[in-house]
């Protein structure tokens, strides 16, 4: 069956409540600092590249986006918005990689490994190193040479996240699915 890239079924739909949950729960207690302020190795990232991954786009992209503005809103009263925008299309264009990968058929190889980190290393550069700190000129009036070194550290800190974390989840995630073929009927 040939995977749809913008399909938002009931299971999506349910995954990326509980996705946006679990982004939101890790994005305020599961981070390292990294010395920059403000920038610290989420590992929420993890979990919504793995949510992309499986589910596309648009789940991705929801998941990232409400997680990172309730965890926002929750601490912190407001959501910096700008961030908030970034992560969001972080998830999103890690989504794309969904219709190349046959997690759900039980297969995740190398190969799998390699494609999906390409996508979510592409994806972390674009959303960190070039529209968060633009929005943040622009939306905030930041100093350029803040924001793009908070992107610069973002977009290294949160690949290592997705690649590390997504990978090892999508891994394991695909030994729990039968694969196809492998159940044979008994004469």
């Amino acid at each position: 069956m040939e995977k749809k890239l913008f399909e938002f079924k009931t299971k999506t739909l349910v995954a990326t409540g509980l996705g946006a949950a679990l982004f939101t729960l890790l994005f305020m207690y599961v981070k390292i600092p990294t010395g920059i302020p403000e920038t610290e190795i989420q590992t929420a990232y993890g979990i919504g590249a793995f949510f992309a991954a499986l589910f596309g786009p648009i789940a991705g992209g929801l998941i990232a986006l409400i997680g990172h503005f309730l965890s926002d809103s929750i601490q912190y009263g407001s959501a910096w918005m700008s961030w908030v925008i970034a992560s969001g299309l972080t998830c999103f264009i890690t989504g794309f990689v969904y219709p190349k990968l046959k997690v759900e058929e039980g297969e995740f190889g190398k190969s799998d490994i390699i494609r999906f980190n390409v996508y979510q290393i592409i994806a972390n550069a674009v959303a960190w190193i070039l529209v968060a700190p633009v929005l943040d000129i622009v939306i905030y009036a930041e100093s350029p040479s803040l924001v793009f070194t908070q992107g610069v550290v973002a977009a290294i800190s949160n690949a290592v996240s997705a690649g590390v974390i997504g990978s090892i989840l999508l891994v394991l995630y695909s030994k729990t699915r039968s694969k196809k073929g492998s159940l044979s009927k008994e004469a």
